[in-house]
């Protein structure tokens, strides 16, 4: 067994790659506005923040992949809880105006 393959070798990762791809995406989303390449008004408030935190979440199947090629389940294990919090403050965060 690898001594890398814990679960906190998942969970940082599995943290931090969300928030900086989010920051990222709203960052360039905020030039392109800026630049009259890409509207201001989403279909519903917070629209925009909203649909770049789930593609940001979505980006954590990738690393799950790549612990999997690695055989790294304790790895795995942390990007799992991760995305499971992180999707927990998307829901606290989004959900109760979600349906508005």
């Amino acid at each position: 067994m690898d001594r890398r393959n814990k679960l906190i070798t998942g969970l940082i990762p599995g943290m931090l790659l969300p928030l900086t791809i989010y920051a990222i995406l709203y960052a360039l989303f905020g030039l392109l506005e800026q630049k009259g390449a890409a509207s201001g008004s989403g279909l519903s408030d917070n629209f925009r923040e909203r649909t770049l935190a789930i593609v940001a979440l979505a980006i954590n199947i990738f690393l799950i992949n790549t612990f999997k090629k690695r055989r790294w389940e304790n790895a795995m294990r942390g990007v799992v809880v991760a995305t499971g919090v992180l999707a927990l403050i998307w829901l606290a965060r989004f959900g109760p105006g979600l349906f508005k």
